[in-house]
């Protein structure tokens, strides 16, 4: 396989993957829709961090521990599953709260969801998601090497594919904050938040249930 055969062949499988529906697409809509939108770049920023990251640390063969050490991974996926399961279950106490009538600034709710506003905080709650999936790094140390030709250097080619799958995510994150952004009249308003909350916080935490039970 060629180099050029390699990168084609690569961008169609995680082109693919990023266009599926999951947790990713659930917090960059949520926050976009939120009128957040420094804060949902930063959460952007911060999940392909993760796949650059997991990427790279494939490329050098350390995530092979992964799929190797069963307490390894279960480190990994147990501590993501707890942080997915916070970050939800904060979420939905969140909508319960002011469903109830319970008066809070923009400010305060920013902080019982997981992140103040801004794009840091957004960059650190894309990045915990992301790099805390161990998912990720098995499907990296599953799927990269098949792309990387026996004569190119397996770490510069490594970084190069991981690259085009954030390439492809930063394109397709760019498409759903920008609808969230000309849906974010009708979702700013108190029950269109609380209905948000509600769906965001269920899916992450059938996530965190989903990663918990090694499913």
């Amino acid at each position: 396989m060629g180099a050029a055969t390699a990168f084609w062949s690569f961008a169609v499988v995680v082109g693919l993957l990023t266009l599926t529906p999951g947790l990713d697409t659930a917090l960059i809509l949520r926050t976009a829709a939120r009128g957040r939108r420094r804060e949902a770049w930063g959460v952007v920023l911060g999940i392909q961090t993760g796949t650059l990251i997991w990427g790279t640390l494939s490329s050098l063969g350390v995530t092979a521990l992964l799929a190797a050490s069963h307490a390894a991974y279960d480190a990994v996926r147990l501590a993501g599953a707890a942080y997915l399961l916070w970050m939800g279950a904060l979420m939905l106490w969140s909508s319960l709260r002011r469903r109830h009538g319970v008066a809070e600034s923009h400010a305060a709710e920013g902080e019982r969801t997981g992140a103040t506003a801004g794009l840091s905080s957004g960059w650190r709650r894309g990045a915990l998601t992301n790099v805390l999936n161990p998912k990720i790094g098995v499907f990296y140390v599953a799927v990269l090497p098949q792309f990387i030709p026996a004569s190119a250097p397996h770490l510069a080619m490594g970084v190069a594919l991981t690259c085009v799958h954030v390439g492809e995510g930063l394109a397709w994150s760019s498409i759903l904050v920008a609808f969230a952004q000309v849906l974010r009249g009708w979702l700013r308003r108190p029950v269109a938040q609380r209905v948000l909350d509600r769906i965001t916080g269920t899916v992450i935490v059938g996530f965190g249930v989903k990663l918990a039970i090694g499913d």
